[in-house]
């Protein structure tokens, strides 16, 4: 599948904590910094998203803040 995104990152998943409308996924990345996202949880249900599995996290952001103190 292509996409427009350029930020693809690949990880794996230390935790998927849901409630019953949201997901919470967080996954970690090669050198160790995690990223986490936020979906629904029918979306993580339909990916049968569970911890230890390698995944990509896709990024199309519009916005990316920068801030320096």
């Amino acid at each position: 599948m292509a996409l427009s995104a350029r930020n693809n990152l690949s990880g794996t998943i230390r935790s998927v904590t849901t409630d019953e409308v949201m997901a919470e996924i967080v996954i970690e990345l090669d050198g160790g910094e995690t990223v986490t996202s936020t979906i629904t949880r029918g979306s993580a249900d339909r990916l049968d998203l569970a911890e230890g599995d390698e995944v990509s996290a896709v990024i199309k952001a519009s916005e990316v803040m920068v801030d320096k103190d």
